[in-house]
């Protein structure tokens, strides 16, 4: 009778629940042709499958749901009130980034919280300012916060600068942020990211499919709701509402506990089961499914398969923040334990334990099994007297992925390793030296049918992130002319791969096959457009990008691309209004903006340039193009102070880009540095032998020091690659003279003298009447 009670009262507090949820649809989400703005309905994600609400919940679980608020997953996501942001903000927290020399202020203003990023600049004040305000809080705060921004279209971005619990909590870069050329505010939020991190959002049916933008512009819930292990509410509240018994009202929801042990584990490594967070890929979801579509209770391997580096290839060992499930995966006590050993056995996912009671515990766990052993071994002298499993074999330990954070590491091991494991680490940066390329290993499940699409699925893995080019390419192409599917997204991949390798013709036409299988596949239809432009047919490629912007002409990253196409082709108008509607659609879009920039420079329009190079440099300090680009743009208006400052900058941020060092000669060759500008000539001829033109001035200020051969030498390797320089004949014919040789001089000043451009065509005349004045041998 309590317990008939209390589903009653449970009824009465669902009622009212269920109606203000329904009032918040109806006011916040209603269908595109109610609100007449043509904007998508946005619903729960998942509601097709009767997700809803996690609040609903509450009015039978009140007790269940208030210690759930205390869990990490319970606050895995957050508004940024005082509480979530941990910090006393009284005073403005100020941080500066040594590597990227950039300074950042996290700040509340008006009960809002913001982050803000500034450089000095040339003159000594502020410059490049970004200030984005936090709209919601990754983390518990147990380990680490992170900020995110989302923008009015309902992307969502990572702020750089996040807060660590560690030495008694601090401010350090996200990871991946702690080196010079860092994502800055342009790290976007993926569907995946918000899968583990919040509930249901409200989004536009469909929209969580592959190939879809990542949109969030409805409700974000905080926190990962009930659903999340539980399945979809719905039909477990309409059974308590209309009054089902309690039978029937417990099999309108999934019960983690009454699934078998693989099962069980299934629903938590939904989240948990991460075998790397570095190029491989760690997992690929099927094509089918959406990222909110899985189902507690279901087969993990029907929605995702996971993917691991090759066993003895140096990765045996990797301990990153996602790994409980995948380190518990190695344990003896886990392999052995024959389904016994799973994550709730220590694990109460609706309550948390902490301090002693939390040891005591997971201590109890493990003396359901060892006590008697231990005992043994302790008579015996070979094990020490402690209540304290965990220290020794299952030790905190540095994660390697986020550097500032300690976790404890769910690898049950007979030994702690001897190393000092919380020793400070320095965050790893994969180039595509260091990147791993090997084979890509089927890790869960462990195996899968011999079928069709078991096979297409493990050759497209060695692709995906272009871990396993040289074997999976082949065996790609091998399983889609042998089955010829129909899902696109394969040859997609495939396509992806061979461009990759710039194999272009191979590329467009897998990239025609996805995109005749799904016309709106507008992922398929950009690799083709750009595809087709690296291949010389940039017609073809901005008619397959123009195709690609048919569902959203505001792509600012489609835009820019045909912005190029069109810049190329010469139609500069063109190319100019196409920028300007990418930086209108994404103003933070640094690569539209520079862009933008040289177009305007093109046509004379300074003054619009320079402000578009400087808003590239402020959404993107280490902009080593944008920097050049403006420091040129000084140059031509006499600036040459600063001009070289930023010169100099560009050099900073990319000390391999050819052109800066070729134009910063340029620069000191008028600043009559001859020293200098042959230092930089130098530099961009060993970055790029294939630059004529900086042969040619290298070989002009080798002549000025009377390096009178070496310059010859520079001269003739700008011939060989453009025949008809007409700077390069002329110092060719002038440095030749000088050795006496005026036969060949009259060759190369002959040549000079039918330059486009009129200085070279009359040096080279004077030269030759010289010449001839002095009566000299031809």
């Amino acid at each position: 009778m309590l317990h008939r009670g209390l589903v009653v009262l449970g009824v009465a507090a669902l009622v009212f629940v269920g109606y203000r949820l329904s009032l918040r649809y109806a006011t916040d989400a209603n269908t595109a042709e109610e609100r007449g703005d043509g904007r998508p309905e946005l619903l729960p994600a998942g509601s097709d499958a009767g997700y809803v609400d996690g609040a609903a919940c509450t009015g039978c679980h009140q007790e269940i749901w208030e210690t759930y608020q205390h869990t990490g997953m319970g606050r895995s996501m957050s508004r940024p009130t005082a509480k979530a942001m941990g910090e006393d903000f009284t005073k403005p927290v100020n941080f500066y980034h040594e590597a990227s020399d950039r300074h950042y202020t996290i700040y509340e203003r008006d009960g809002k919280y913001y982050q803000r990023r500034h450089q000095m600049g040339f003159d000594g004040s502020e410059t490049n300012v970004v200030e984005k305000e936090i709209h919601f809080v990754v983390g518990s705060g147990n380990h680490a916060r992170t900020f995110l921004h989302r923008t009015a279209e309902g992307r969502i971005f990572e702020l750089p600068v996040a807060w660590y619990a560690e030495k008694g909590g601090h401010w350090a870069m996200n990871p991946g942020y702690d080196h010079p050329n860092h994502p800055g505010f342009r790290r976007e939020i993926l569907h995946e990211c918000m899968f583990c991190h919040t509930g249901y959002p409200e989004i536009a049916p469909g929209t969580d499919r592959v190939g879809s933008e990542p949109r969030f512009p409805g409700r974000i819930p905080e926190g990962i709701d009930c659903q999340r292990c539980h399945g979809p509410g719905r039909d477990h509240i309409e059974a308590v509402k209309t009054g089902r018994d309690l039978a029937q009202i417990r099999e309108a929801i999934v019960n983690p506990s009454k699934l078998d042990a693989e099962r069980q584990m299934d629903v938590c490594l939904q989240c948990h089961l991460e075998t790397t967070s570095s190029q491989l890929p760690n997992s690929v979801r099927r094509f089918d499914r959406g990222v909110f579509s899985y189902r507690p209770g279901e087969l993990l391997a029907d929605y995702e398969l996971f993917f691991d580096h090759a066993p003895g290839t140096g990765h045996d060992d990797k301990f990153q923040i996602a790994h409980q499930g995948y380190r518990l995966r190695k344990s003896a006590c886990f392999q052995k334990s024959a389904g016994q050993l799973t994550c709730t056995t220590c694990h109460n996912p609706h309550d948390v334990l902490r301090g002693e009671a939390a040891k005591r515990q997971y201590v109890a766990v493990c003396q359901t099994c060892h006590q008697d052993r231990v005992e043994t071994l302790v008579r015996d002298g070979r094990h020490t007297a402690s209540d304290d499993c965990l220290t020794c074999h299952m030790p905190k330990r540095r994660t390697e992925d986020v550097v500032h954070v300690v976790m404890t590491d769910h690898y049950i091991q007979r030994r702690k390793p001897a190393r000092d494991l919380l020793a400070p680490l320095e965050e790893r940066h994969v180039t595509e030296e260091t990147a791993y390329n090997g084979p890509v290993t089927l890790y869960y499940p462990r195996q899968v049918p011999p079928t069709e699409e078991s096979e297409l699925y493990l050759a497209m893995a060695q692709v995906k992130q272009f871990s396993n080019l040289k074997a999976g390419i082949p065996q790609l192409a091998a399983a889609l002319d042998k089955y010829r599917p129909e899902t696109a997204e394969f040859y997609f991949e495939l396509a992806e791969a061979y461009a990759h390798i710039g194999q272009f013709d191979d590329a467009i036409r897998r990239h025609e096959e996805a995109v005749s299988r799904k016309p709106g596949f507008r992922a398929a239809w950009v690799g083709l457009g750009t595809t087709l432009s690296k291949s010389g047919q940039d017609d073809r490629g901005a008619e397959a990008l123009r195709q690609a912007l048919e569902p959203d002409a505001k792509d600012a990253s489609i835009l820019n691309d045909l912005g190029l196409i069109l810049l190329r082709q010469g139609e500069l108008d063109e190319a100019a209004a196409t920028f300007r509607r990418a930086v209108e659609s994404d103003p933070d879009f640094s690569e539209a903006h520079n862009n933008l920039g040289g177009v305007l420079s093109q046509i004379g329009d300074r003054v619009g340039a320079e402000q578009s190079y400087r808003s590239a440099i402020r959404l993107q300090p280490d902009y080593a193009a944008a920097h050049d680009n403006l420091a040129t743009l000084l140059i031509a208006r006499g600036d040459l102070a600063q001009a070289e400052h930023h010169f100099r900058k560009s050099i900073e941020a990319d000390g391999r880009f050819a052109p800066a060092r070729h134009d910063y000669g340029v620069a000191l060759a008028r600043m009559e540095r001859y020293d200098e500008a042959r230092v930089q000539f130098e530099t961009a001829v060993q970055l790029d032998p294939a630059r004529a033109e900086a042969h040619s001035l290298l070989a002009d200020m080798l002549a000025l020091e009377g390096l009178t051969a070496r310059a010859i030498q520079h001269y003739e390797r700008a011939l060989a690659i453009d025949s008809e320089m007409g700077a390069a004949h002329l110092g060719l014919g002038s440095a030749l003279i000088s050795q006496a040789r005026f036969a060949e001089a009259v060759t190369h000043l002959e040549r000079a003298t039918r330059s486009s451009e009129p200085a070279v065509r009359q040096a080279a005349q004077q030269a030759l009447q010289a010449i001839q004045r002095a009566g000299k041998p031809i």
